[in-house]
């Protein structure tokens, strides 16, 4: 009988976009830097060997953490490996007092996050514990982006935490089965075909996008001049006061927070290039319906968000037709591979030689670790990252820009951009432009 580790299964269609830009194993999407550093304070007393032994509990549980996309024998395809121990490395953390600890952990991440990761490389995570004392340790997991998303490296450390306490002893709930993300690109291959809600959102991206193109910002120097390229990161913080007014407008409206900063971000471009049709690409959590809440696997989703605002009177109409435009867009959300089939030219302006697309994205976590206690030990996300990192982990191309809601509603962000492309002095320019053209149209 034919075991699973024997077997071939296809790619999803998040996977097959990745394929679109592969550049081999030294760059790109499947290159050593395309990688996810995720990073969480612990308090209490961590055992070496019962955190191995969860860790490895954790790759047997989630099939997606052993699987390779063979990608030089034709059409790509999944191939999924017996569990093997995760690399887990301790190191010692400067004795810093308490009220600094907070930045030597974003130092102890940044570290991390510069590193490299073979995608052939099996389990496709490692961890690193960094200890300040006995009862105060920093916990981080570095997994290749092949294999995972942000929801899946929270859904990681959720299962990692009920598997170190039921190995130290303590009553814990049973996880239940997830549903594997081999079956999930199977199912979805199975239903790319047609259905109802399929044909009616292949028909609306069609009318949607017909004659559109994403917006593709100019560069610092030509994509054919400077193949090689890094992704560097620029990270800031937002004024308090800016963060709650848009929160207030976004309440004001029946909007998000993501359709207000959309909305700024779609006015700078407009008054930067004279362009009033505007289509901004997002990210978004690709997790349609229950089955998949708990799956570990890239279903992130580039999602197109067409807006004309030639006709806004005022800010408020703005941020209205954002609105419309981003409940659509959820409403009739395709994987981009299909949509591209009724949009084929949408991605034009991206390849154009001194262009690079611009992804604008608010990330706000479904769930995570805030102070949660689970047996002995008690766990903290560090969702707060405010140290610049000049090599870090890698996009496809372009630039990234990300705003991130903190549990006490403060607002960080990053910015990351292509550095063969794009130098820093004119992304931070463009990001303080946004951000005054954010607080002009708020107030």
């Amino acid at each position: 009988m034919t075991t699973v580790a024997e077997r071939r299964y296809p790619v999803s269609l998040q996977q097959e976009f990745l394929c679109i830009f592969d550049k081999g194993d030294d760059a790109g999407p499947f290159g050593p830097r395309y990688h996810h550093v995720g990073g969480w304070r612990v308090r209490g007393r961590i055992d070496d060997a019962t955190l191995q032994a969860a860790l490895d509990d954790v790759v047997h549980r989630h099939e997606a953490l052993r699987t390779v996309i063979v990608r030089d024998e034709g059409d790509p395809y999944l191939r999924i490996s017996e569990p093997v121990p995760v690399r887990l490395e301790t190191r010692t953390l400067p004795r810093t007092p308490p009220d600094l600890r907070e930045l030597e952990a974003e130092r102890f991440l940044n570290e991390i996050e510069g590193g490299e990761f073979d995608v052939r490389s099996l389990p496709l995570v490692r961890a690193f514990l960094g200890r300040f004392d006995d009862d105060d340790a920093v916990l981080a997991l570095m997994v290749h982006h092949t294999a995972v998303d942000s929801w899946s490296v929270m859904l990681m450390v959720r299962d990692l935490a009920n598997r170190y306490a039921a190995r130290s002893g303590y009553s814990v709930p049973d996880l239940a089965p997830p549903l594997q993300y081999r079956e999930y690109a199977a199912i979805q291959r199975a239903e790319t075909g047609g259905g109802a809600r399929t044909r009616a959102a292949r028909e609306y991206w069609r009318r949607k996008l017909d004659g559109g193109e994403i917006i593709a910002l100019p560069t610092d120097r030509m994509r054919s001049t400077a193949p090689d390229f890094r992704t560097s990161w620029y990270r800031f913080s937002v004024p308090g006061e800016l963060a709650s007014t848009a929160l207030a407008q976004a309440s004001k409206l029946r909007g998000s927070a993501f359709m207000v900063f959309l909305a700024a971000f779609k006015v700078m471009i407009r008054d930067l290039t004279g362009k009033t049709d505007l289509v901004v690409p997002t990210f978004t959590s690709g997790r349609s319906g229950s089955r998949i809440q708990d799956t570990v696997g890239a279903f992130f989703n580039f999602l197109p968000l067409r807006t004309d605002i030639a006709d806004c009177a005022d800010f408020s109409d703005v941020v209205r037709k954002c609105r419309t435009t981003c409940l659509e867009a959820y409403r009739h959300e395709l994987p981009l591979m299909q949509l591209l089939e009724e949009a084929p030219g949408l991605m034009r302006p991206a390849a154009v030689d001194g262009l690079a697309a611009s992804v604008f994205q608010v990330v706000q976590s479904p769930f995570s670790m805030r102070s949660d206690t689970v047996g002995d030990l008690s766990y903290t996300s560090i969702s707060r990252h405010l140290l610049s990192l000049p090599v870090g982990s890698d996009i496809p191309d372009g630039s990234l820009w990300s705003l991130q809601l903190g549990p006490n509603g403060e607002l960080t962000g990053s910015l990351g951009y292509s550095s063969n492309l794009h130098d820093e002095a004119p992304m931070v320019a463009m990001l303080e432009r946004y951000l005054e053209t954010l607080r002009r149209c708020l107030t």
